[in-house]
């Protein structure tokens, strides 16, 4: 018995490892949201033991009704899953079925639309750190439907940060280089170059964090990390956006549409290539999207859904050798798959892509990868360009080991915009 549970948790872990965070398995899923209650670009933060609540919504495009469940699942700092029991980290039930549901009317797309607000109080994260909300079906954790992380913050240290100017000329005029401060005399680790880690984001995105940073300096219980090279991010350019608030009443952004019985589709005018052009501030959205809708209806179950035909016309129009193009957003997931992968047609000299979008304002970029780049990292450079006074949100997360302990706390954490960091 003993080797045989052993056995099944070996299995379950790696399984479980196996998974990438913030995925969506099941093609009926669409517009997945975790967000703190009443503001959907608000990052999903619960302080511990506090009364904060986050938001969950997606739609089911089968339109029917469906055994929904969550749970939690502790990750260490690098979201590999911690060793430890769910009694450790969460009080009450182990998973909570999503009971509120609502099918949509008015909307040519026919879905159910599933919520909740969260945590339940029979089923309560206690332990700080970063955690995988896994939604699936009919109780069964194999069944997963999707994804999404969130953190518990147990804001205990003091962050100092500051934005500054890269001192590499090369990128001094391109990028923007991120400093910080570290008081941890709130939990006094014996060994901070072991016990303390570091990750820090650029617009809440997990595909491009920075993490595994040494302190440059430390003495007593400031952790000093000042590096000229580690913490730097490319600027970027302020986000593209697209308006589909009303698929009937169409911004300048949309060429055409075609309006069917069952389903809508939306051709946009072709976005041209940024990269040589000076820099101009515009308010943007980083990335994010939130639906909304200019007509009197329901936001949640009857906004309508459309198929969005997206164009991208490089220099020339013609393909950039040896790179693909993808579309970037928080609506792609920041992913790099065939769903926001960009193909060349060469009869009109444009990358063409698409995506289902509920009505709402959604913001976007062009981003290149490198065939010859195994890592995948994504590029702004020709595409949109790069600019030291480009505005982003930054957040830095710092995680607490005990001695002897199996999972990473979180312990600080500090959110901070480009334009008000500075030193």
């Amino acid at each position: 018995m003993k080797y045989t549970f052993l056995l099944i948790a070996c299995i379950f872990f790696s399984r479980a490892g196996a998974q990438a965070p913030e995925t969506t398995y099941s093609p009926l899923i669409a517009t997945p949201q975790l967000y703190l209650a009443g503001n959907q670009l608000a990052y999903p933060i619960l302080r511990l033991n506090s009364s904060d609540q986050l938001e969950l919504h997606f739609d089911d495009l089968a339109g029917d009704v469906k055994n929904y469940y969550y749970t939690y699942q502790l990750c260490n700092a690098d979201w590999t899953p911690a060793p430890v029991s769910e009694f450790d980290f969460i009080k009450g039930f182990s998973q909570v079925r999503i009971a509120d549901y609502r099918f949509s009317s008015v909307a040519l797309t026919r879905y159910t639309h599933y919520q909740a607000r969260l945590p339940d109080q029979s089923c309560l994260p206690i332990h700080s750190g970063n955690y995988l909300l896994k939604v699936f079906l009919d109780g069964d954790t194999s069944k997963l439907a999707f994804t999404r992380r969130m953190l518990v913050a147990d804001a205990k240290v003091n962050i100092q940060p500051f934005v500054l100017q890269p001192t590499n000329y090369e990128i001094s005029r391109t990028h923007q280089r991120i400093q910080f401060k570290v008081n941890v005399s709130a939990v006094n680790p014996n060994n901070p170059l072991d016990q303390i880690k570091v990750a820090v984001l650029q617009n809440y995105r997990w595909d491009n964090c920075v993490h595994d940073i040494r302190p440059t300096f430390y003495a007593g219980n400031i952790l000093d990390y000042n590096s000229d090279n580690d913490v730097v991010f490319p600027g970027g350019m302020e986000w593209r956006w697209l308006d589909l608030q009303s698929f009937r009443y169409q911004s300048d952004r949309i060429r055409t549409a075609n309006y069917g019985k069952t389903s809508t589709e939306i051709f946009l005018r072709p976005d041209p290539e940024r990269s040589g052009l000076p820099y101009y501030f515009y308010r943007d959205y980083n990335g994010h999207y939130f639906i909304q809708t200019t007509e009197s209806i329901n936001l949640l179950w009857q906004t309508d859904y459309a198929r969005v035909r997206f164009y991208y016309a490089p220099p020339g129009n013609s393909p950039y050798l040896n790179k693909e193009v993808y579309l970037l957003g928080q609506f792609t997931n920041y992913a790099l798959n065939d769903s926001s992968r960009m193909v060349f047609n060469p009869e009109h000299g444009l990358y063409e892509g698409s995506a289902l979008l509920k009505q709402g304002i959604y913001s976007y970029s062009y981003v290149t990868t490198d065939h010859n780049d195994p890592t995948g990292k994504v590029s702004f450079e020709q595409t949109e360009g790069n600019h030291l006074e480009t505005e982003n949100d930054y957040m830095i997360l710092v995680y607490y080991r005990p001695l002897g302990a199996r999972a990473d706390e979180l312990v600080g954490l500090s959110r901070f915009n480009s334009l008000n960091a500075h030193n």
